[in-house]
């Protein structure tokens, strides 16, 4: 498995689809058939990546967005995104 950086790049991967529910967000993988549900702050995360974005980028993004620590918020997103690449939901791509 890839290791994230700030400097990598993420999109979700096309083989799942997504759905907004009341502001969280629904994710069925198509390949093994596991759905994932993601907060209000994760499903932000889902809709940033629609498109390929910089680590960096969203990082940026959330800052502006939310009242939350630089370090925590560097953290947690890693965190999300490494576990989304493990489950195949997402393609990394170093920067």
């Amino acid at each position: 498995m890839e290791l994230i950086s700030g400097h990598s790049t993420v999109v979700v991967a096309k083989e799942q689809v997504s759905c907004d529910l009341g502001g969280e967000a629904a994710i069925l993988n198509l390949q093994n058939g596991v759905y994932y549900g993601l907060d209000p702050v994760g499903a932000r995360i889902w809709n940033l990546i629609q498109e390929p974005k910089r680590i960096n980028e969203i990082y940026e993004i959330l800052l502006k967005e939310y009242n939350v620590d630089p370090d925590r918020c560097e953290r947690d997103l890693l965190a999300l995104l490494q576990k989304l690449a493990s489950e195949g939901l997402i393609e990394v791509s170093d920067g």
